[in-house]
C-alpha cells in the first residue's frame, strides 16, 4: 500500500483524449453521481463527444498507469473558459488530484492567455465548492446559455 505522500508523487496529469476506457468510466460515475444528486434540468455534463472538440483541452490524472481523474477547460471563443467534468475517483481521494487537476486547467488557461474561468457546480457538493473557493473562484451570475437555478452556484476565477 503505498503512503499518502507516495501516492501523491505518483499522481501525473496530462493532456489526452477522453475517448479512452478509464475515462468513460470516470465519465460513467460521474455521470451516476450527479444523477443522485440533482434533477435531469440542473445537469449540465458534457458528452464524450462535445468533449473531443477542438475548443476542449482533456485533462487526464494518473496514479501509476491507472486514470484516477479527469477535468476539461472549454474556451468558450471569447477569451474565457469553462471548467467541465471535473472528477475523481472516490478510490484516489486525499491524494491532492482536485488540485493538481486545477493547477493543470489554470497554467494551461494562462498560457492560452484567457482572461477567465468560469464554471457551474452544484449546492450540494460542499466538496467541490470548498475546492473552487481554496483557488480563489467567487460566485457570480449565470453565464452562458445556463438559466438561473436554485440547485446551481456559478463560480469565476479572473486571470492576470
Amino acid at each position: 500500500m503505498l503512503s499518502e505522500r507516495e501516492g501523491i508523487l505518483s499522481v501525473t496529469i496530462s493532456v489526452e483524449a477522453p475517448r479512452q476506457d478509464g475515462v468513460i468510466r470516470l465519465l460513467e460515475l460521474s455521470d451516476a453521481y450527479a444523477q443522485s444528486l440533482y434533477p435531469p434540468e440542473s445537469n449540465h455534463l458534457l458528452d464524450l463527444t462535445s468533449l473531443e472538440k477542438p475548443s476542449v483541452t482533456f485533462f487526464v490524472a494518473r496514479n501509476g498507469s491507472s486514470i484516477v481523474g479527469c477535468c476539461a477547460l472549454v474556451e468558450a471563443g471569447d477569451g474565457t473558459a469553462e471548467i467541465k467534468r471535473m472528477f475523481v475517483d472516490t478510490d484516489a481521494r486525499g491524494l491532492k488530484v482536485a488540485s493538481r487537476l486545477m493547477d493543470a486547467l489554470e497554467d494551461q488557461a494562462k498560457q492560452k492567455g484567457l482572461s477567465a474561468l468560469r464554471l457551474e457546480t452544484g449546492i450540494r457538493q460542499p466538496e467541490a465548492i470548498s475546492l473552487y473557493r481554496k483557488f480563489g473562484y467567487a460566485e457570480i451570475d449565470p453565464f452562458g446559455e445556463y438559466e438561473p437555478d436554485p440547485l446551481s452556484l456559478f463560480m469565476e476565477k479572473r486571470l492576470a
